[in-house]
């Protein structure tokens, strides 16, 4: 009993330590809404840590949005996917907070916006404001909640970074107030071998380990049986009180026989670091089953900065005839906390699992680049693209080849160059490089052409192949007629859609005046605001010119009328 009390001051203590680090009064809240995560800060996702907090928007588009205080716009960037419309605002005390996935500014600021866009004659546009011009005080509005960019519902994604690292914190070290007396979950448990001849419960690869609730609130595992060095990984998620979102939790803490041997938090990274997360999960695990599992040991690879203790990188040294308690302790920002007890005993049975042999005719060194020809392409690997030596499985064919399975992360991109002499300069226009998906549905990859060789790079594994795109987009108006009145309009919405290489681009013109049209790739619409430009004719024409990734085009006319 006394021990767990000093634990709980112990926490207690790292928890104000780091909180006392942040102003917690200079800041309001951006909404005037209860404040309700759908994603919470350091939240694990695909290739990247969440660098900020997500907040419920109530299902609706539109909320105001108030500068946290004051200060001055010193970035504005519009984008058809990442953060759709995002503003940041630099603050006096070296703070910058970012607004992200926005319907649209303010006045003050949608001007500045749509002048941009008009001069540029593009939707998507990046804006350095000179320091001071444009200026905002605290509570003002500056901003409306939408849905653009990668959002996949209506919210409001937040940052606080520092003004001169860029680093994002976690907002709600800053004194923002979420409720939640909910504790994290724990979904899985495995125990991995690590060293040459380790095993867990007579296995040389990784086992699941079962465990129940107790009656005090703890968890409890079955047994484990193992030699030689081995580590832990959990699957667990948080929730708030106020919502169902599988949030991710703030905290891991391992401790073995009393000693912390692995402790890390999401307080804070730096973007530089984000796509290590292929490191912290198993990758492999989440190729298979698209289930993170946090290791609670430090993988090859690693060069994250969350870790304010980490000894023997988290491995566990296990000895025949010894025990050893694990204890794995999870938390929330609110310092609800579960812990999971596992009994360890050293003891080396009949292996009944052996290791799984992958070996290949193909073995990448990560250190050194790595060149590989499969007849049709060539790949080419710069030195550390990926964490750790292991065998590559290559598979060539007359127009595809493949570059082994999703179990492996690539952390730099890598080049694939194919050879299209075979085909004639007209065929070449069709083709593209593409990635097949698990329907083996192709997949546009950014191809570059110079002749007869085709180049693309990218992080992705998997299967390639040439494609052929020989149909135009689609173009079809969505509100309105053709020779129709529009007086009451505030708006023309088109659909705008490509069958196979994706859209690549489009322009559209009113009595052969360029208009601004927002695209929204989610719904594949693009819309004109009739506020944007002053029509000086009774009867317009509008031309709309569409094209996909290989350069077929669609060109739409409509004429319209409006007064």
């Amino acid at each position: 009993m006394r021990r767990t009390f000093f634990c709980f001051l112990f926490l207690m203590a790292i928890a104000l330590n780091s909180q006392e680090k942040y102003p917690r009064d200079a800041f309001r809240s951006p909404l005037d809404i209860p404040l309700v995560l759908a994603g919470t800060f350091g939240e694990l996702r695909s290739n990247h840590f969440h660098a900020g907090i997500d907040i419920k928007t109530q299902q609706r588009q539109g909320l105001p949005i108030y500068a946290i205080a004051e200060g001055t716009v010193t970035r504005i960037k519009i984008s058809h996917w990442g953060y759709g419309k995002a503003l940041y605002i630099a603050h006096p005390n070296g703070y910058t907070s970012v607004y992200a996935h926005l319907q649209k500014f303010s006045p003050e600021i949608e001007a500045y916006v749509k002048k941009i866009q008009y001069q540029k004659k593009s939707y998507e546009v990046e804006m350095f404001p000179d320091f001071g011009e444009l200026k905002v005080s605290k509570d003002q509005v500056i901003a409306f909640t939408g849905n653009t960019g990668g959002s996949s519902g209506p919210h409001l994604h937040f940052e606080i970074r520092s003004s001169v690292s860029e680093k994002p914190t976690n907002p709600l070290l800053y004194g923002l107030e979420v409720r939640d007396a909910t504790n994290p979950i724990l979904t899985k448990v495995f125990a991995y071998p690590l060293s040459r001849n380790a095993q867990v419960n007579q296995s040389s690869q990784k086992v699941q380990v079962n465990f129940r609730k107790q009656s005090n609130g703890t968890f409890l595992a079955d047994k484990v049986y193992a030699a030689g060095t081995i580590g832990f990984a959990i699957g667990t998620y948080d929730r708030q009180d106020l919502a169902a979102n599988r949030n991710g939790v703030y905290g891991v803490q391992q401790i073995v026989n009393g000693k912390v041997y692995t402790d890390y938090d999401f307080e804070s990274f730096s973007f530089s670091e984000s796509r290590y997360i292929n490191t912290l999960i198993d990758y492999e695990h989440f190729g298979k089953s698209k289930q993170r599992l946090q290791r609670c040991f430090k993988a090859p690879g690693n060069r994250l900065s969350i870790y304010n203790e980490l000894y023997n990188d988290g491995k566990i040294a296990i000895q025949e005839g010894m025990t050893y308690q694990v204890e794995i302790r999870i938390r929330d920002l609110d310092d609800n906390m579960i812990k999971l007890m596992i009994p360890v005993e050293g003891k080396r049975g009949a292996l009944k699992v052996p290791k799984e042999n992958p070996e290949s005719a193909d073995f990448i060194v990560a250190k050194k680049p790595n060149n590989f020809d499969l007849g049709v392409a060539k790949v080419y690997f710069p030195a550390n693209t990926f964490y750790d030596d292991f065998y590559i499985d290559l598979k060539k064919g007359s127009d595809t080849i493949t570059i082994h399975n999703n179990s492996v992360p690539a952390h730099r991109n890598f080049t694939i160059t194919f050879d299209t002499s075979k085909y004639s300069e007209e065929e070449r226009k069709e083709l593209f490089i593409a990635r097949l998906d698990r329907k083996l549905k192709p997949n546009y990859a950014t191809t570059f052409k110079r002749g007869e060789v085709f180049t693309t790079r990218t992080r992705n594994l998997g299967t390639y192949t040439l494609a052929k795109d020989t149909i135009p987009p689609k173009v079809y108006a969505k509100n309105f007629k053709e020779k129709q009145w529009l007086n009451n309009y505030r708006y023309l919405s088109l659909h705008i859609s490509d069958d196979l290489s994706g859209i690549d681009s489009y322009a559209a013109t009113v009595n052969g005046e360029w208009i601004l049209m927002e695209y929204e790739p989610k719904t594949r619409t693009i819309t004109y605001n009739f506020d944007d430009i002053i029509l000086d004719k009774k009867q317009c024409t509008l031309k709309v010119v569409v094209k996909d990734n290989v350069g077929n085009s669609t060109t739409f006319t409509s004429s319209f009328y409006r007064k």
